[in-house]
């Protein structure tokens, strides 16, 4: 490896947009050929927060986790799926149909430029069916990449601390927590004298037992804040993103070193040529 090769790999960015073509190449072989998209939605988060909130999140989340076990993070993404707040002024939502069909496409670009493991690092709850099914939809046809979702566990430590630090008790969207993670990562697009403007109270107006129905949401958060945000501090945004951080982290590491996900994906669409040749297998 010659002394320039070894400074540009230095001193390179993670950041997919900031990288000239020349430095890409070298990005790729310096992540052993991973790439994060950092995925959101354009949506309201409370009167407070700015609407990219979980583009900002995921992208946070990944680039210092990419700093630490370097990875390629992908432009900011924000086409997933928010039909439940279509009624909120700033709101992008794209059909169904597009919001796969780019994702897909997104990979396969991905692969054709010689990166061969995707992590999806996901900041929207509204994305969390769409992915698991998109997760599914990777057996439909060959592919010379595999695609990860990254899924954290809840660490108990973490929550004990930022359990201590809170005020409010309830939340879910543009709440104390989230609001608190923001003011760590973009402070200076948080409202803190907005965040009592309006409820963020779960009104409960629909009960339908044993049913699950699209507009649940609606029928609890109308204003499309979910918790009472008064009480976000800096302190807990940092606790909360050291936590998503660290995980990622021993994600990344994990993929670097999977060579079962493509080889067991390969050996399934083999087999999925000729079921009837498909032999039983056991330990």
């Amino acid at each position: 490896m010659s002394s320039s090769y070894s400074a540009i790999a230095q001193a390179i960015s993670v950041q997919w947009e900031e990288l000239t073509a020349e430095n890409f190449k070298v990005a790729v072989e310096k992540s052993q050929g991973v790439c994060i998209i950092p995925m959101g939605v354009i949506e309201k988060h409370g009167q407070q927060l700015p609407l990219g909130t979980d583009v900002y999140t995921a992208r946070e989340i990944s680039i210092r986790a990419s700093k630490e076990e370097f990875a390629i993070v992908f432009p900011f993404y924000f086409a997933g799926q928010i039909f439940e707040a279509k009624q909120q002024p700033g709101t992008i939502a794209y059909s169904n149909e597009l919001i796969f069909k780019l994702l897909d496409e997104t990979c396969k670009e991905i692969s054709r430029n010689g990166i061969k493991k995707i992590i999806i690092v996901n900041g929207h709850g509204g994305n969390n069916n769409l992915l698991r099914y998109f997760g599914q939809i990777q057996l439909e046809s060959p592919r010379d990449y595999a695609v990860y979702l990254y899924t954290p566990e809840p660490d108990a430590e973490t929550q004990k601390k930022i359990t201590e630090l809170r005020s409010s008790k309830t939340g879910g969207h543009a709440d104390e927590v989230e609001t608190s993670v923001m003011l760590a990562v973009r402070p200076d697009l948080v409202k803190m004298e907005r965040v009592k403007s309006e409820s963020g109270d779960d009104l409960n107006r629909l009960n339908v037992k044993n049913a699950y129905t699209g507009i649940w949401w609606y029928g609890k958060y109308p204003n499309h804040y979910a918790g009472e945000a008064s009480g976000a501090k800096r302190e807990i945004g940092e606790i909360s993103l050291a936590n998503s951080v660290r995980q990622l982290k021993e994600m990344i590491k994990a993929v670097k070193v999977d060579t079962q996900t493509i080889k067991l994906q390969n050996e399934f669409f083999k087999e999925s040529e000729n079921p009837l040749k498909t032999e039983a297998r056991s330990k």
